[in-house]
């Protein structure tokens, strides 16, 4: 059975061929935006089964995945940075603290339109940056399209000092959470 990724992230697309999981990509365009009030959790299922339903719209078969990855700290759900300064103070937000990285998982097996919708969190915690090493790397342009302003697969990797959870999650898709998911929807690895 064909699998169709929901996005343009070229992270959740090299995930899932780091794994030897054959899929194509659908990008979907929805609205991000969180609503008032909603917290984390509610937020990246939500916009998760957005962006399969999206997609799962424009087929008639396969097992469709939507994904959504947000970071939040104190309550705050920090998203991408659209500016220097915005990284900026996100950046000096999680310095020296932990966050959480949720992720949430929407899959749609078509036809039939069976559904699963999850999330998965990782703790992160961050050394204490030095508004040097906030500067360069923002210079760098890593921070920019990222969750948090960080990517920890590239250079944002070298300021986290632990991670309680899921890696894959971090870098956008939960790998072994969509593995079960999958096999549990029939699926098989050919």
């Amino acid at each position: 059975m064909k699998l169709i990724l929901a996005s343009a992230s070229p992270r959740r697309a090299e995930v899932l061929r780091d794994a030897g999981i054959a899929f194509e990509a659908l990008p979907v365009s929805t609205e991000e935006a969180p609503r008032p009030g909603e917290a984390p959790e509610t937020l990246v299922r939500r916009l998760a089964e957005s962006k399969a339903r999206a997609a799962a719209a424009k087929l008639t078969e396969g097992i469709i995945i939507g994904a959504d990855t947000e970071v939040e700290v104190d309550g705050e759900v920090l998203g991408k940075p659209v500016a220097a300064e915005h990284a900026r103070q996100m950046l000096r937000l999680l310095s020296g603290r932990t966050h959480r990285v949720i992720t949430g998982l929407a899959v749609i097996r078509l036809p039939g339109g069976e559904t699963r919708i999850e999330q998965e969190t990782t703790l992160v915690t961050f050394a204490r940056l030095s508004d040097k090493e906030i500067e360069d790397y923002i210079a760098s342009g890593e921070p920019f399209g990222k969750a948090g302003a960080y990517a920890i697969q590239g250079r944002g990797g070298r300021f986290v000092t632990r991670v309680e959870g899921c890696y894959f999650n971090i870098v956008g898709l939960p790998l072994a959470r969509l593995y079960r998911i999958l096999r549990e929807l029939g699926w098989r690895a050919e």
